[in-house]
This record gives C-alpha cells, structure tokens and sequence, in this order.
C-alpha cells in the first residue's frame, strides 16, 4: 500500500503473545473498514511460539502487516521505537498483545485526534483488570511523572494511544538505551488528550510485567527523564548534615554543661552511624545510576536489534546497524 494513502499504522508488541496475538490481529483488521491500514509486530525476543505465529499472520495478509523481529528481549519501550521506526501512516497506534484493549476504540481515539488538532490521545480504562501489584506501581509512575516530567494531575499515562506523525518523528529522533516512551511525548507536546475505553480481561497466559520489570520501568522514567532525584539527593544530604550538627552540639552541651557524668552509649552511636552509612549508600546509588546510565549512553549501548524484518512473503535481514546513540536505524 502506497505510503501517502495510509492513515493508520498500528505497532504491536509481542512479548510470548503466541495464544493472543493472532485474535489481536484479527480484530484490528476490522478497522480496515473504515481507514488505510497497515500493521506492525515486534517481537520482543519472545521464548514461546510467537514468531512462528506473527510470520504466518504476514503471509495471511502481506498487503498489511510487516513483521519486526528484534534479536533478544529488550522491553516494551524499545520494541515499540523499533515498530515506529517502521511506520509509514499519518497516524500512529500502540496497543498491547494480550487482547485486554478493543481495537474497536481506535477509531474514537483518532477521530478525537482529528477534531482536537492533537498530538496524542490516550485510551483511559473505565474499569482495570490489571493484579493489584500492577495498578500500584501504574498509580506510582503517574505520581513520578507529575512530580519529575511535569504531567497533568488528571492525565492517566496508557500503553494503549494514538500519535500524530508529528510526535513519532519527535520521539524517534531518541537515541538513549533508557527509553520511555510516555516521558519522551510529555517532552514533545502538551496537545495530550485521553477518552474512555473498554479495557477486557487477558484472552490467554499471564502479563509479562513482572514486579521488577514494572520497577526497572519505574527507574527508567525517574532517572532517565529528570535530574530531580539529584537535587532531592543534594538537599536530603544536606539535611542529614545539618541534623548531625545538630545533635553533635546537643551532645556536647549536655556533657560539658549540663550532665557532665552523662555516659555516651554505643548502641546510639551504632544507630547514628547505621543510619547515616545508610543515607551515604542511597546517595551514592542515587548517583551511581545516573553515571551508569551517562556511560552506557555514551558508549553507544543499543535501544535494540533488529534480527529480521518479514514482509510480502519474503524474509529479509536490515543491513543497518543497531539503533544506539550515534547509529540511526532506518
């Protein structure tokens, strides 16, 4: 399909999606009713039978879907850059493999997206299906997010939305190894608008969004996005500091005035001394993870690496390099 007549692409993350994926396709095919349509799987270096059943879903329906293996597990965040990095509509949609998103709201979203002259368009669930563990860290990264990256309180930050190209080109200009995709559009636009969706329960297997996958995803966006927990670092220090001081003129008053016989205890002072080490080893850390994060950037660590890229029935493996800092993949 020629590029200049598609107004939807839609990027798929597949992550060990082999008993959901197909049914996704399946439902999105359906918006070909109404719009140009092209769609875009990533497989995230799924370990189940995904890659098998995304490249029979491409020779089902060649004209449509294009197929992007990466070559290991690199996250949703990179894999979706991956899929946009492919895109050729005007407009852009993510949405998830596990088939808890209708893509039948696609279609308010980007009429909503036309009217609104926007850039983006989130889908807000009226009612979650997500574990408890689950909601709380999406309740804590939207917390971070107005605290570090300036969001809107009433903006709830979905995987499930609709891009102007505007935005994609903005965001995939990114070359960090770090990325996050909701932090790099609150960066881009503030033409941010959200409607209400139907969010079902899983069609099959279980989230890949483990605790600490949701945690390394929660650091991503708090370090990668923001010098804020630098600054917290330099006044929480400052603070201990000042509270040391304090005390240690508190001590001095009460054995050279007050109680001279006062007998200064050693499981205060092992307190005190647990305490602070403990302060100095989250500072430290606090700092460790921003120049770890500043050399791997450097050294030009990748965002991903596309293993294959699977279309009009024929397989064909890109020639670029990776996608890091100084290498653009095309």
């Amino acid at each position: 399909m020629p590029a200049d007549s598609l107004q939807l692409s839609v990027v798929v993350p597949v992550y060990n999606g082999g008993g959901t994926i197909a049914t996704v396709v399946e439902e999105t095919l359906r918006l070909q009713s109404n719009l140009s349509l092209e769609i875009i799987l990533v497989d995230d270096g799924s370990i189940d039978c995904s890659s098998v059943v995304c490249e029979d879903l491409v020779r089902q329906h060649s004209d449509v879907i294009r197929f992007v293996q990466l070559a290991r597990n690199y996250g949703e965040h990179s894999a979706v850059l991956a899929g946009l990095a492919q895109v050729r509509g005007r407009i852009v949609a993510i949405i998830d493999d596990d088939g808890q998103q209708d893509p039948d709201d696609l279609l308010q979203m980007v009429r909503l997206l036309q009217s609104t002259q926007g850039d983006v368009v989130y889908g807000v669930y009226r009612h979650k299906h997500h574990p408890v563990h689950r909601q709380f860290l999406s309740w804590l990264s939207g917390q971070t997010a107005r605290l570090l990256l300036g969001k809107p309180a009433e903006l709830y930050l979905s995987s499930f939305k609709v891009m102007s190209r505007f935005v994609v080109d903005r965001i995939t200009q990114y070359r960090g190894p770090f990325p996050y995709l909701d932090g790099l559009i609150l960066q881009s636009t503030n033409r941010i608008f959200q409607v209400q969706v139907r969010h079902r329960s899983r069609l099959a297997g279980r989230s890949g969004y483990t605790f600490p996958r949701l945690m390394r995803l929660w650091m991503n966006m708090a370090v990668g996005f923001s010098i804020l927990p630098l600054r917290l670092s330099l006044w929480v220090g400052l603070a201990a500091a000042t509270i040391s001081f304090i005390l240690l003129i508190d001590i001095l008053i009460e054995k050279l005035w007050l109680q001279q016989n006062l007998p200064l205890g050693i499981p205060e002072l092992i307190a005190a001394l647990s305490f602070f080490s403990g302060l100095e080893f989250v500072l430290l850390g606090v700092l460790g993870e921003y120049l770890g994060r500043s050399f791997l950037t450097i050294s030009g660590a990748p965002q991903y690496v596309i293993r294959s890229i699977t279309e009009s029935n024929s397989r064909a493996t890109p020639d670029q390099p990776p996608r890091s800092l100084n290498e653009r993949s095309t």
